[in-house]
């Protein structure tokens, strides 16, 4: 065989493998292969990725645009790139942080469990670094919400306004939350109360995937520090002095953190509005993001 014809086998080879292994990887780990596909997205959107020092190791966070400071703030389990669909409708008015919270994505701790405090002293370190002194709006997605709100309580002067979609600071209710399923059966019903009943339902390897990542994902490895979590919740007082106002966004569908979890955090808080979703669930950025675009730029707007 000539040496061209062994170069091309070898390429032949190579490109069966890889092949293979995309295959196996779309089958076994889909959620890994959105979390690349939504990641990349942010990049072709404009941002860059930079790397911040926190107590519990760098934080990974997506940076660019200009205008006034939006920071996206993703739910437990979840990773920057579930801003996919919003970054590219913001880039030319804003300038956007997204950051990987602490123990997820490409964010330290990378093994053991993750608290509160290294997430909330990850935000913190980002904004010290990537935006010193610099008033900014936070967009939570539940426990993104729930960070966002600490973080105007300790930081008064330094947010505008928080957004909270379907999450918060105070103590939930919901005791038939199913957050880290053991079989396909659980894992369809966790599925089912994130989403509304009108969404198509989730492949069956997708669910796997979901268990697996259940068992030794971010989501678990979050969960392993719920002993700690209670001082990080905020009481009636605490809510009341919150200085910065806060706009509720919440998919109406959402069975995972009920919409009674909003009214009554509406409720206790000085400065607030509520808007509803019909036929979203827990993640609209994700489910419905046309519509979670419109609350939020309204929501933007009437930013200080």
């Amino acid at each position: 065989m000539s040496i061209r014809g062994i170069v091309l086998v070898v390429i032949l080879a190579i490109v069966g493998g890889a092949a293979v292994w995309v295959g196996w990887m779309v089958r076994y780990r889909p959620l890994t292969v959105f979390a690349w596909q939504t990641r990349a997205a942010l990049r072709t959107a404009g941002l860059r990725k930079v790397h911040v020092p926190a107590p519990a190791g760098d934080q990974t966070v997506f940076v660019g645009g200009r205008g006034p400071v939006v920071v996206l703030l993703h739910g437990a389990g979840d990773n920057a790139g579930t801003w996919f669909k919003v970054v590219p409708e913001l880039i030319g008015s804003h300038r956007l942080i997204v950051p990987d919270l602490a123990g997820h994505g490409d964010s330290a701790p990378r093994r053991g469990p993750i608290d509160v405090a290294d997430v909330l002293g990850g935000v913190e370190a980002v904004l010290d670094v990537v935006a010193p002194g610099q008033k900014v709006v936070l967009v939570g997605n539940s426990l993104g919400a729930w960070i966002a709100m600490l973080v105007a309580q300790r930081h008064p002067d330094r947010v505008a306004m928080a957004i909270c979609v379907d999450g918060g600071a105070i103590r939930g209710s919901n005791l038939r939350a199913r957050v880290l399923p053991q079989n396909r059966g659980e894992a369809r019903e966790s599925v089912e109360q994130t989403r509304d009943r009108t969404s198509p339902p989730v492949p069956d390897f997708v669910l796997d995937d979901i268990v697996r990542q259940a068992r030794e994902g971010p989501l678990a490895r979050f969960a392993a520090s719920a002993a700690t979590m209670d001082s990080y919740v905020l009481d009636e007082t605490q809510l009341r002095e919150l200085r910065a106002p806060v706009q509720l966004i919440w998919g109406a569908s959402d069975r995972l953190v009920p919409l009674d979890y909003a009214e009554r955090m509406k409720v206790q808080l000085p400065h607030a509005g509520l808007v509803t979703l019909e036929r979203c669930g827990h993640v609209p950025q994700i489910e419905c993001p046309d519509r979670f675009l419109a609350a939020l730029r309204t929501a933007l707007e009437a930013a200080p």
